[in-house]
């Protein structure tokens, strides 16, 4: 009896040669920034904290700090990480860090919250490989919605 099922190809191999080597250690240096920016400041905080701290921000910062270990190790794999970093800053940056600098209403960390959110949005269009990201998430049909 002939087997129907189609034989799949692994694409790992094949998707990490569509982007440079070069391009792969830029994605794997900026996961590394992550792991050390994150790691100095939200890792103190979750080791040692208030038994009655409310702890979502130093709890998703520490999840994103997590991931970015993965990512050092599949800098494609993980680019949704980056797409979050880039999408939660832009969204600070517009939404709270511009009209607070425009109306002159800056809380005591602004300066130092506005240098890192705004290295972010910066630094991730540039590292991002844009063109796999439309060669893999933006063209590629999307899953099926249903059974059928």
């Amino acid at each position: 009896m002939a087997s129907t099922a189609i034989p799949v190809t692994p694409t790992p191999i094949k998707d990490a040669r569509e982007v440079s080597l070069v391009r792969l250690y830029v994605l794997r240096a900026t996961y590394l920034l992550l792991v050390i920016g994150l790691g100095a400041m939200i890792v103190p905080v979750l080791v040692s904290h208030d038994s009655a701290a409310r702890g979502v921000i130093p709890s998703l910062l520490g999840a994103v700090w997590l991931l970015a270990f993965v990512g050092l190790r599949y800098p494609l794999q993980m680019l949704p990480l980056l797409f979050f970093e880039l999408v939660w800053k832009m969204i600070w940056l517009f939404d709270f860090g511009l009209p607070q600098w425009s109306a002159g209403q800056l809380p005591p960390t602004f300066s130092e919250d506005m240098f890192n959110i705004g290295l972010g949005v910066i630094l991730m269009p540039i590292v991002i490989p844009w063109g796999y990201v439309w060669r893999h998430y933006l063209k590629v049909p999307g899953d099926r919605w249903s059974r059928t």
